[in-house]
């Protein structure tokens, strides 16, 4: 086989560059529909998208092993799970019960 000239050699190299990369997107495509079909079988209505996605990206910022520690921890120090509100509600201050606010009026 003749050798190549330095020309032939990158075409080839930039050649095998971009179907390394077609194959790598098709891959991680590939991968991230497999993650997506776990996730339906996860409780995920418990959070709110956003919340969602932050842990999500959080955990994938640090690492998975970094944040399941993280989490055990929090489990095993006690802390409760919280309900999660809505994005459109808010949280109302509850009204003393029995009216003593501290506001009646003390007749002499």
């Amino acid at each position: 086989m003749p050798k190549m000239t330095d020309r032939e050699r990158l075409a080839k190299i930039e050649t095998d560059q971009r179907n390394l990369a077609q194959e790598a997107e098709a891959v991680r495509r590939g991968l991230r529909a497999h993650y997506g079909k776990l996730a339906t079988e996860l409780p995920v209505e418990k959070l709110s998208e956003r919340e969602f996605r932050d842990v999500l990206s959080q955990a994938i910022r640090v690492g998975g092993g970094v944040a399941i520690a993280a989490l055990k921890g929090l489990a095993a120090s006690g802390v409760q799970a919280e309900p999660s509100p809505g994005p459109s509600r808010k949280r109302a201050a509850a009204a003393p019960s029995g009216g003593d606010d501290g506001a009646k009026v003390v007749h002499p």
